[in-house]
């Protein structure tokens, strides 16, 4: 373990070649992926350059769950970053369609021979993960459609909530599945872990949501109703603003609330598999600095990489205490 820390501190602060992923239906050929260590180098520089802090804790699975877990998250990065182009209006769908009709054609290929998989480094890989450690096939589909069909504009909380069920709760259920765990308690917690976890992320991207082409905010119309904000108000921004600040607030409760039920249910998954709820390490992490920056988005302590979370989770990873 030290040495994956050492590791994992050195890649925290490092920039690395971006990847990219298909910009259209085609098939991308990468002719070093043909090799395993090379698909596997992929996966791991591409959820390192894009996902950091699940990348970190990611690192501190065992092997060989930690390959395939990394495959997973490769393949959800590669989702997440052509959601995010068709949502600014950039492309269509058909990248998404790409994704949905690669994940139809590797399972296909499980039981026919004869089918041919498009030579992309992360598909290469997730043939290897889905058939090693039986994947179901319904969580990968889920994080594809969730995106196609999702227009980022929320009327309930509810609606925030399964956004964030299909789009990372999906995640965790894949890993607990690496790890040979099909669990209804194992199931809940990474369910609320999931919740949280997606409503941290649309609070951490509020302060980029300006740039949208429809300059509409991700957040539920029920919130800014109660509250009185219209969606101006939140891309302004304002410090003084406290119905800003009572929104954000909103929010975070929201997502505490989940994070703590989650916490509280990890005393009926088996240890084992705790790891793999990490994640909550750097959420609770994160709500602390916004509650301490009296719930402003961009307040630089919020907004900071958190430096020591390298060191908080290998601490947590050794005291079992997530």
């Amino acid at each position: 373990l030290q040495g994956i820390f050492t590791t994992a501190a050195r890649m925290w602060g490092s920039r690395t070649a971006r990847i990219v992923g298909p910009c259209c239906g085609k098939r991308l050929t990468i002719r070093s992926a043909s090799n395993n260590a090379a698909t596997q180098n992929i996966c791991l520089n591409l959820v390192r350059t894009h996902d950091k802090e699940n990348f970190l804790c990611t690192l501190l699975l065992k092997n060989p769950q930690r390959r395939s877990a990394l495959a997973v998250r490769a393949f959800n990065v590669e989702v997440a970053k052509v959601s995010e182009k068709v949502a600014a209006g950039n492309v269509g769908v058909m990248p998404l369609k790409f994704w949905e009709n690669a994940i139809t054609t590797l399972y296909r290929a499980q039981t026919d021979g004869n089918i041919t998989l498009p030579e992309h480094p992360v598909i290469q890989e997730l043939a290897r993960t889905t058939k090693e450690h039986k994947l179901s096939k319904m969580y990968f589909q889920r994080l594809v459609s969730a995106r196609a069909n999702a227009s980022l504009h929320f009327l309930t909380v509810q609606q925030l909530e399964d956004y964030a069920e299909q789009t990372v709760s999906s995640v965790l259920y894949l890993l607990l599945e690496v790890h040979g765990m099909r669990n209804v308690h194992c199931d809940h917690a990474a369910s609320h872990l999931g919740k949280a976890q997606g409503i941290v992320n649309l609070l951490r991207s509020l302060p980029h949501q300006s740039t949208r082409r429809t300059g509409a905010v991700p957040i539920p119309q029920q919130v800014l109703m109660e509250h009185g904000v219209n969606q101006e108000r939140m891309v302004r921004n304002r410090r003084d603003d406290k119905g800003v600040e009572e929104v954000t607030y909103a929010l975070a409760s929201v997502a505490f609330r989940h994070l703590e039920k989650a916490k509280g249910l990890l005393e009926t998954v088996p240890r084992s598999v705790r790891p793999i709820f990490l994640p909550s390490v750097a959420i609770g992490r994160y709500l602390h600095r916004l509650r301490l920056a009296n719930f402003h988005l961009t307040d630089p302590n919020v907004m900071r990489t958190d430096s020591l979370l390298p060191l908080v989770l290998y601490w947590r990873k050794l005291r079992g205490n997530y």
